[in-house]
């Protein structure tokens, strides 16, 4: 196994300049593709499919969402430079191009979003694209969930729909997200709207913490 991590090259990859990009030699791209290849990998070894060609297959369309992802933010990249070489000496007209180019990213992102889930779920259950989608999202939205519950012992049904809710509106961006980073920075977002939703409710999420990481000690020196 290469001494670089799987995530490492697929960071390394997807935030790499669009010039260094266009100009990869048949070797790194021969890394890149082995890199998101074993890592679409390891998440379908979680989804329980027994037919070897059907697994294939759903690894093949993980592992290309990824490079097609890859595509996306490269080209962006290329488009940028372009608009700050071009408007170098006029800040109105670069922001409106920059604003313009962050919006066909969007639409780009978007539509590439539901072609994936669409291709998936002619293979898969729900609770198997729930899993590719936790995969491709180092399972933040699982760990959250549960640390919530944890630490707020006295949540009602209601307030754990609510930051379930927001927790997957957060995994759905997420997937779409360059770089470890910014996955992990959608999920920061989400849970600040979340603490704002549960400090409005009357918790003292400062407390709730100490009190939670008492109960944690007890547990392990019970253990």
């Amino acid at each position: 196994m290469m001494k670089l991590s799987i995530l490492a090259l697929l960071l390394a990859f997807s935030g790499v300049a669009a010039t260094f990009a266009q100009e990869m030699t048949a070797e790194e791209k021969t890394r890149y593709v082995k890199a998101i290849t074993e890592r679409a990998d390891k998440i379908v070894v979680n989804l329980g499919i027994s037919d070897h060609k059907k697994s294939e297959k759903v690894r093949d369309m993980i592992r290309d969402q990824y490079s097609n992802l890859n595509d996306i933010y490269t080209t962006r990249d290329l488009k940028i430079k372009e608009i700050k070489a071009k408007n170098e000496s006029n800040k109105v007209e670069r922001d409106s191009a920059l604003a313009k180019e962050d919006r066909e990213v969007t639409k780009a992102l978007n539509k590439l979003h539901e072609k994936y889930i669409n291709k998936l779920a002619a293979h898969l259950t729900n609770e198997q694209i729930d899993l590719v989608k936790n995969g491709m999202t180092y399972n933040v939205l699982p760990i959250t969930y549960k640390a919530y519950q944890e630490q707020i012992l006295t949540l009602t049904e209601e307030q754990k729909k609510q930051i379930l809710v927001w927790l997957t509106e957060a995994r759905e961006h997420a997937m779409d997200a360059e770089s470890s980073d910014k996955k992990h920075a959608w999920f920061g977002k989400y849970k600040g709207r979340i603490n704002n939703y549960l400090s409005a409710a009357g918790y003292d999420l400062k407390q709730e913490g100490i009190e939670w990481e008492k109960r944690r000690k007890a547990k392990a020196q019970a253990n």
